[in-house]
């Protein structure tokens, strides 16, 4: 079975606007303590946009506020051109039925099998779906997500932290999004597992047509698979770009963030990576 070739219930007409994802001047505060101000992003369809901001910055909350979870003060959150803050209950439900989400650690069921967490939102959004179809949806998209065949029938506990991760992801591919939402993905993951990950979300982004909104702290990903770049400081969305866009921009976040230590050290293994490539075409 190719990628494009899986067991799918019916679903919506795919988004074909450039923008799945608006949010025009939002407002999110706890109590006195205002996390954002005005804040405003627009995403592009097909791209892999990278959040980063200083801890407190409330780049989980924006990503909750996208997909319901958080009801802002003030502004607007537009996904697939429908309000998501004024859409009623009904009308929720069938926009979440186009995304997926990958929660920081998986958020995984500890009581069900990978391959029962698979199988929550096909539950959920289609109940009237026959158990043997929902059960081999359920094992295609845990092989999709680079885990073992057999992982299905484990258990988080027997899993490792990077196999979670991707457990999650599996669970997150259920519906077939259009977008794709992903908190910290590499997030305690070694190098080697790190890089995979990056490889595979831009592999299934390119196979599966995604649009990917990740929030990271990993500069080697935003280097390697970000196609932008949102910088969340001042309470707003400071700067939106690519990697090159955003070193021109002046501000002092910006600045000690991509051109620090670490930062250097992620656009030279960028570059060699780069050369390595250039040498393997040489070759060819």
């Amino acid at each position: 079975m190719s990628d494009l070739e899986q067991p799918t219930p019916d679903r919506h007409e795919r988004f074909r606007g450039d923008h799945p994802i608006v949010v025009k001047g939002l407002k999110t505060q706890f109590g006195e303590h205002v996390v954002h101000e005005d804040l405003s992003l627009t995403v592009n369809r097909g791209e892999i946009i990278g959040v980063v901001g200083g801890s407190g910055t409330g780049k989980s909350v924006l990503m909750r506020a996208i997909i319901g979870l958080q009801t802002p003060t003030e502004g607007e959150i537009e996904v697939f051109g429908r309000s998501i803050t004024r859409a009623e209950p009904d009308e929720q439900i069938g926009v979440r039925s186009r995304w997926g989400v990958l929660f920081q650690g998986g958020a995984l069921f500890s009581t069900l099998t990978v391959g029962e967490n698979v199988e929550v939102p096909l539950k959920q959004f289609y109940p009237d779906i026959d158990d043997e179809l929902r059960r081999e949806i359920a094992r295609y998209k845990v092989i999709l997500s680079g885990l073992p065949e057999d992982a299905a029938s484990k258990y988080p506990s027997e899993l490792s932290g990077g196999m979670k991760k991707r457990a999650g992801l599996a669970r997150a591919l259920a519906l077939d999004p259009e977008l794709l939402f992903l908190d910290e993905p590499t997030a305690g993951l070694d190098p080697i597992g790190a890089a995979k990950f990056d490889q595979l979300t831009r592999e299934l982004k390119e196979t599966l047509g995604l649009t990917v909104f990740l929030i990271t702290h990993d500069l080697d990903t935003l280097y390697e698979i970000c196609d932008r770049v949102a910088v969340l400081a001042d309470q707003k969305v400071i700067a939106v770009g690519t990697i090159p866009e955003l070193l021109e921009t002046d501000h002092p976040w910006i600045d000690e963030y991509f051109n620090g230590p670490r930062g250097r050290a992620a656009q030279a293994s960028k570059e060699r990576a780069k050369y390595m490539d250039k040498r393997a075409q040489d070759g060819a």
